[in-house]
Parts: C-alpha cells; sequence; structure tokens
C-alpha cells in the first residue's frame, strides 16, 4: 500500500518552522497522528473494495449492471457499518482499560 506519506513529510521536519532549527515535538507528533490517520483511512477504503469486489463482482467486464451496483452499495454499507461497530467498541474498551489505570 502506497502512503503518499513521502512527499511533503520530510520537507516539513527540514524547515523547522521559522524557529532557528529546532524540531517542536508536539508539531511532529501531530504530523504523524495525520499521517497514521490517512494511512488507516486508505486501508480501511482498499480492503472494503478488495472484499466487495470480490463478492459482488463475477465477470468483471465495462460497467456494472443493476445488480452489480445493488450488491456494492450494500456490500460498502454493511462493511462500513461493520467497521464503525468494531471501533466504537475498541475505544470504549480502551477507555475503560485506561480509567483501570
Amino acid at each position: 500500500v502506497s502512503l503518499g506519506m513521502e512527499s511533503g513529510f520530510g520537507s516539513d521536519f527540514g524547515s523547522g518552522g521559522g524557529g532557528g532549527g529546532k524540531l517542536d515535538p508536539g508539531l511532529i507528533m501531530e504530523q504523524v497522528k495525520v499521517q497514521i490517520a490517512v494511512a488507516n483511512a486508505q486501508e480501511l477504503l482498499q480492503r472494503m473494495t478488495d472484499k466487495c469486489f470480490r463478492k459482488c463482482i463475477g465477470k468483471p467486464g465495462g460497467a456494472l449492471d443493476n445488480s452489480e451496483q445493488k450488491c456494492i452499495a450494500m456490500c460498502m454499507d454493511r462493511y462500513m457499518d461493520s467497521w464503525n461497530t468494531v471501533s466504537r467498541a475498541y475505544n470504549s474498551r480502551l477507555q475503560r482499560e485506561r480509567a483501570n489505570m
């Protein structure tokens, strides 16, 4: 999976934001968090595309017929609903575990 992170990420480190060449750890962490979020979104989209294509497209051609379009739409809706449910449960568990520390 190509994340496209190489282009702007390295140049931000070199600039130092005009602070005499010193790196701001907070800014670096924010940049890393954004890059991770982008990578996660790209991976989610790729996995959903792969799974729904395999499920719905029997014979690839130049266009999708009506049933393929409906299948893709339903598959993507179910995939996103499932992902959101798992994500909420995971975040809830993390919060409970942090509260118990």
